[in-house]
């Protein structure tokens, strides 16, 4: 290959890497979708557990995947965290201590996506009423810091390599390009090897500090597993790539053998990426994880097989066959064919509709790739224009061969008579001025050859764009998908719990103060209704009569009438509190705090 075009291929990996990079770490794959308690929820008395809901299957491992702190930020959790799971409900929970004393509770949660990608995240809720706390979370989850960031950029060559390997082995079975091109395939293959081994070894270090977990639970993790068997596929790789490219592997037989060790090699290579990413996780799995073992395979057979044309066009010392290249169009074609299925079945059940398509990072990094692949398949039509014109090489005998007579244009002078029959030097000096006229018939060929000329053009455009595909392509693999983030979305805009404060005034000696009303969920239908009477100070303040009246004007609907149950100094709790319909409901609150200091306070809550 030349100095040129290695530069420019370099370039075009360091621009991947930039875009993959500029995306940002990886986001949740799943989310948190509920709790008991709930976020910002006030409880009467200590609950004996926390659970956690997900919207996909997580794992919760490690000391830290689940913790409950007081306001002081002790530990009141067991640490034994408990899969409740069942009929398709994700949730997790943890036992709590008994007798938990009133306050502020934080609930600290971090896990692993079922496709491989940490989450984390971290709420309160309060028992008896609201407190100071201590405890202070770091503001950064997993999967943000530097390991994060390299975790995200070693995705790009492991994927690069193993379209290289593939690519290159599909090029030298199917298209048959000829012995005097396979020493070049091999360092193709050898590069994409190296590459993706190297990188599989750096995400295997790196998934540690990336998911916060040690080794040894790494190593336990369904992706872990992935990665270890990626090593030892890629292990087995190595020696079935010196086989095929061997002397003895130009048999028929041999070549059969070495297709048919291959054809199990690289789907199970690839079942590391399908079974541990997306395809594993969501709807119609079950398809998902074939349909993505085609999808990879068809884009190393295309994109792989790529870059191996233009490795043979730039650099092979023979012109590649006619025959080869067009039996590589022709395998191209089809794993287009391929690639567009899978493709399409992906997105849609990664996406599900056009509002994610376009409102999520996931729908627009699809939409560029779909531009970008629309674009590559546009220059892969012409390239297949000029494969079409191309000629045969003149018939002849090797250019390698020591006796190959010279073009009788070719620019040649006669060799001086040597010193001597044996004399190295003039033997050196022969050699030399035969090898550059090798090198000057070639150069005369492939110039006169305006199809190849064309054909080297275009297969370095595909390239380029090639290399731009794979780039989002490793971005998608690090976003969400776009049902999930629309998923979380709308649990993130779902209605919060009612707070409001009333002051009030009954006229008495301690009759001034302040009310603090919460209503859990906040949404229509069943609520709890929590009350709590502070004094100027701060301090809990009481009554001798607490009543509650809604009333919601606009349908003339009300007054509903309730009578909250006396639980503690200054708290009443009302639980059977029911909004029938939404809008702005006006709450009247009657406060008695003797036989004849009395106040109703009105106040506008609205309900969605």
């Amino acid at each position: 290959m030349t100095t040129t075009l290695s530069r420019l291929l370099v370039l075009l990996t360091a621009l991947g890497a930039v875009l993959v990079a500029a995306t940002g770490p990886a986001h949740a794959h799943a989310s948190l979708t509920g709790s008991s308690p709930a976020d910002g929820e006030v409880v009467a008395t200590s609950p004996e557990r926390v659970e956690l809901t997900f919207s996909e299957r997580v794992s919760l491992t490690g000391d830290q995947a689940l913790r409950v702190l007081d306001p002081a930020g002790e530990r009141v959790d067991t640490g034994e965290i408990t899969d409740l799971s069942a009929d398709g409900v994700v949730r997790h929970g943890v036992a709590l201590a008994d007798g938990l004393a009133d306050g502020t509770y934080t609930v600290a949660w971090q896990a692993i996506s079922a496709d491989s990608h940490p989450i984390a995240g971290a709420f309160t809720f309060s028992i008896g009423a609201p407190s100071e706390t201590s405890v202070r979370l770091p503001a950064q989850g997993p999967g943000g810091s530097t390991a994060g960031t390299l975790y995200d950029l070693a995705r790009f060559p492991a994927y690069a390599g193993f379209l290289l390997l593939t690519g290159g082995a599909a090029f030298l079975l199917v298209c048959r390009p000829g012995p005097a091109v396979r020493p070049h395939l091999q360092r193709l293959m050898l590069a994409g090897w190296t590459t993706a081994t190297a990188a599989t070894l750096a995400l295997l270090l790196l998934r540690g500090p990336y998911t916060g977990t040690g080794l040894r639970d790494v190593v336990d993790t369904k992706t872990g597993t992935a990665l270890l068997c990626r090593l030892l596929l890629l292990g087995a790789a190595a020696l079935w790539v010196a086989a095929l490219t061997a002397d003895r592997a130009r048999g028929r037989r041999a070549r059969a053998a070495l297709a048919g060790t291959g054809v199990l090699l690289a789907p199970a290579t690839a079942a590391t990426w399908a079974l541990a990413e997306h395809a594993s996780t969501g709807p119609w799995s079950w398809l998902a994880v074939p349909a993505d073992l085609v999808h990879l395979l068809a884009a190393g057979a295309w994109l792989g097989g790529l870059a191996a044309l233009l490795a043979l066009l730039y650099r092979s010392p023979v012109p590649v066959p006619r025959a080869a290249v067009r039996r590589f169009s022709r395998l191209a074609f089809w794993s287009v064919v391929a690639l567009a299925a899978t493709g399409l079945f992906q997105s849609w059940r990664q996406v599900g509709g056009w509002d994610p398509l376009l409102s999520t990072r996931y729908g627009q990094l699809l939409v560029v790739k779909t531009a970008l692949v629309a674009l590559l398949v546009g220059t892969a039509w012409i390239s297949r224009r000029w494969t079409a014109r191309l000629a045969d090489p003149p018939a002849g005998p090797a250019p390698d061969a020591p006796d190959a007579p010279d073009a009788p244009d070719a620019p040649h002078t006669p060799p001086p008579a040597p010193d001597g029959p044996d004399d190295p030097a003039r033997r050196a000096q022969l050699a030399r001025q035969r090898a550059a006229v090798q090198r000057t018939r070639r150069q005369r060929d492939r110039d006169r050859d305006s199809g190849r000329t064309g054909l080297r053009r275009s297969v370095l455009a595909e390239a380029a764009i090639a290399a731009a595909v794979l780039a989002v392509t490793t971005a998608l693999t690090g976003s969400t998908p776009a049902r999930t983030e629309a998923a979380a979305g709308t649990s993130a805009t779902a209605p919060q719990p009612l707070s409001l404060q009333l002051p009030y005034d009954t006229g008495g000696p301690h009759g001034r103060g302040t009310a603090l009303i919460d209503i859990t969920p906040g949404v229509t239908g069943e609520n709890v209704l929590h009350l709590r009477l502070e004094d100027p100070e701060g301090l809990p303040n009481g009554a001798e009569e607490v009543r509650i009246a809604l009333t919601l004007p606009a349908e003339d609907l009300g007054p509903l009438r309730y009578e909250p149950a006396h639980v503690d100094v200054g708290h009443w709790v009302a639980d059977d509190l029911r909004l029938p319909r939404p809008g702005d409901w006006e709450l009247s609150l009657t406060l008695r705090t003797s036989e004849i200091d009395q106040t109703t306070e009105t106040t506008t809550l609205t309900v969605g």
